[in-house]
């Protein structure tokens, strides 16, 4: 079996690792900037090639024509998007090339804000009330219905790219102006506080084989937008928060038609009435290093298990380990922060990132890992907390 990688960034390196493990062609094909720059595992990739890209993005017709032209010489079986950017494109080249796989319509449920909560709320899921930034009566309409503050949300972005607060119906009307032709891309969502959840899982043949829930510090719209310390960890598993939350995303995971695969999908506990909201879904790994958290806690390796779901003909999970961990990422002043001093034997991971401390702590006790975890994020405001407003667009 022949598998084509798309990344128009550089990540997924334990994918291509696991790919060529399982005796499988491995293609990549990758951005042109990132020529010289990426380190890929050269040793587990049969051919590299290079689209050329404005900043990280590929012409459509260009990359369907780019891969028709390798298959003339080379079968493709399998063709997997690395990157959230690259899901659609993935979508596209397996309708063209009639390759197996999630299709257009379906992977919009994965890609696209608006698409997901319209099917969420079809399956009678828990949504945030929403519109699509289409009709302004309707706009209207929604604004008069559903009390403020709302949230302003580009429907094909990743995390908290292009996401603004809005808390008056005077603050709308400028801000969906300034988008021009883009606005139908947004949608205007309810912002219903409380407590953030994500769920990290394995899928194949339309079935959830393996669940991990875990909860955020702070919202990650709120460590973007208004600056703190990055933190989540894995919820007690027999917990009842940690078992509604996958219980929900299986249902969030039949209803949206994922095939086979992996998932990051996160939830809301409202604060007014303690029910879990739908917010969002992904055909991907989780970013901000939540595969490194899991692992921690697991020994599994999203990345690893996506590839032998996608390229075995059977699967089944490795024996875990049942343990907690806490993952803590924070901007910091320093070019090269030194986190030696953080030197509690629960440690087993730290990022190595200029202008970025991090690192995963893990243990067999939920309560000693939530301990560390309030203990070094006060540390970290202290010893390296910077800010940076957010980006508007996605950034290598």
């Amino acid at each position: 079996m022949n598998v084509l990688c798309l990344a128009s960034y550089e990540k997924g390196h334990e994918f291509l690792r696991e790919a060529k493990r399982q005796g499988c062609g491995v293609i990549l094909l990758t951005s042109q900037s990132l020529q010289g720059k990426a380190e890929w595992p050269l040793e587990s990739i049969d051919e590299i090639f290079y689209m050329p890209d404005q900043e990280h993005a590929w012409n459509r017709t260009d990359t369907v024509h780019a891969v028709s032209y390798l298959a003339r010489t080379r079968a493709i079986d399998r063709v997997v998007a690395l990157d959230d950017f690259d899901v659609e494109m993935a979508a596209s080249l397996r309708e063209h090339l009639r390759i197996p796989g999630m299709g257009e319509t379906t992977v919009r449920h994965f890609r696209d804000k608006l698409a997901m909560r319209m099917k969420a709320r079809e399956a009678a899921l828990n949504v945030p009330d929403f519109v699509h930034v289409l009709n302004y009566d309707s706009l209207r309409r929604f604004m008069e219905q559903t009390p403020a503050p709302w949230v302003l949300k580009p429907r094909s972005m990743a995390g908290a790219i292009g996401i603004k607060k809005i808390h008056a119906p005077e603050e709308l009307w400028p801000a969906i102006d300034a988008l021009g032709d883009m606005q139908s891309y947004y949608l205007l969502e309810q912002f219903i506080p409380g407590d953030i959840f994500h769920v990290d899982s394995i899928l194949t043949a339309r079935e959830v084989r393996y669940a991990i829930a875990s909860g955020y510090g702070r919202p990650p719209m709120e460590v973007s937008h208004g600056g703190g310390i990055f933190t989540t960890r894995v919820l007690e598993r027999d917990g009842p928060e940690a078992l509604a939350l996958v219980a929900e995303n299986a249902r969030v995971m039949a209803a949206l038609g994922m095939v086979r695969g992996v998932s990051h999908t996160e939830f809301i506990k409202a604060k007014s009435d303690g029910r879990i909201y739908f917010l969002e879904t992904s055909a991907r790994v989780g970013g901000a290093h939540i595969v490194d958290l899991v692992e921690a806690a697991t020994g599994l390796n999203l990345w690893a298990e996506w590839a032998k779901v996608e390229l075995s003909a059977q699967y089944e999970v490795a024996a875990l380990r049942e343990e907690y961990s806490a993952l803590l990422i924070s901007l910091a002043r320093q070019q090269h922060p030194d986190t030696s001093a953080y030197d509690a034997p629960e440690v087993v991971w730290r990022l190595v990132q200029d202008h970025h401390a991090g690192l995963i702590v893990r243990s067999k006790s939920y309560p000693r890992v939530a301990a560390l975890t309030a203990e070094y994020e006060r540390r970290f405001i202290e010893d390296f907390y910077a800010y940076q407003p957010p980006k508007d667009k996605p950034s290598h």
